[in-house]
């Protein structure tokens, strides 16, 4: 039976490429997307979801808007990595459907409470709309069978030396989230830099029908804008498409049971995802933390379900 999901994203390069990933999988079942503000705006992350669908063609399946800023902070973006659009590279229709009239927070209380099965939610951005779901359906966590995140680092960050940027952006949230009580798995910076695709992957999806262009393209801009260090690994991190890839493929990525929390009160460490790797605390472990990956296979099954389209 294929797993119910919902898919909370900021598209963004790598949430555009999840979004296509779970659509190609059967093992998925995908109940909607909703947005929150993150790579860029809201007002750009819900009009580019909207756009992926409208690509692969699932239409069918509704987007709910969330929220245009963190709890408390005011709202950092990265389009210096996505472009002014958030998915910079591909020319991009303005989409022909709209997201449906209600907060992504009730869509997804909705969604989880009509499920048959208990859902998996799979945030894949700041997790404002997750933690504010949390907090305002306090009994809904007996229908989220887990929660598949991207986010966090054991090590270092990549907006900060101490923070990856989708906690950095909503540390409170983060916090709220793994305080949650309910399952976690966290695929950070640690294994996400490890999920490549690079120029000759881009070639290969290049032919390969409208989806298989569109990604290339989006693979060419990111490439190119994507912070340098990585040109010596031979691709760029899909950082997103890795939460999806472990629901499809359990066992590839290897993660370990770890105590998780979030410096939310220090600037220097804001949005730090402190993770007792080596149960140092004592402290219960509350998430399964990505440690390894092997990255051929990832890019591997990736390519081989984005062609299929």
């Amino acid at each position: 039976m294929a797993i119910p999901v919902l898919i909370d994203c900021d598209p963004g390069h790598d949430d555009a490429i999840a979004l296509l990933l779970a659509l190609a999988s059967p093992e998925l079942e995908v109940l909607g997307v909703t947005t929150v503000a993150g790579n860029v705006g809201l007002d750009k992350t819900t009009p580019n979801a909207l756009r992926v669908l409208e690509l692969a063609q699932r239409t069918d399946i509704s987007v709910a808007a969330g929220f245009a800023r963190p709890l408390y902070r005011p709202l950092q973006i990265a389009a210096n990595v996505h472009g002014d659009s958030g998915l910079d590279g591909p020319t991009l229709p303005v989409p022909k459907t709209a997201a449906v009239d209600v907060h992504a927070v009730d869509f997804l209380a909705e969604k989880i409470a009509t499920s048959e099965e208990p859902v998996t939610l799979v945030p894949v951005g700041p997790l404002t709309n997750i933690a504010v779901l949390l907090n305002s359906y306090p009994d809904i966590g007996s229908r989220i069978a887990r929660i598949v995140l991207m986010g966090g680092a054991i090590a270092t960050g990549n907006v900060t030396p101490a923070a990856e940027f989708n906690i950095y952006v909503d540390p409170e949230a983060a916090h709220r989230v793994f305080h949650s009580g309910l399952p976690i798995t966290m695929m950070g910076l640690d294994v996400t830099h490890k999920a490549l695709l690079g120029a000759d992957h881009a070639d290969q999806l290049r032919g390969a029908g409208a989806v298989g262009k569109f990604v290339a393209e989006l693979l060419d801009f990111f490439l190119v804008n994507h912070p340098r260090h990585f040109e010596s690994r031979g691709g760029v991190p899909i950082h997103d498409a890795l939460a999806v890839a472990h629901l499809i493929w359990p066992d590839l990525v290897e993660t370990v049971d770890c105590h998780v929390t979030v410096e939310t009160q220090s600037d220097l460490c804001r949005g730090r995802t402190v993770v007792d790797r080596w149960q140092v605390t004592g402290q219960t472990p509350n998430a399964s933390v990505g440690v390894d990956l092997d990255g051929g296979v990832f890019a591997k099954n990736l390519l081989e379900r984005l062609g299929a389209y």
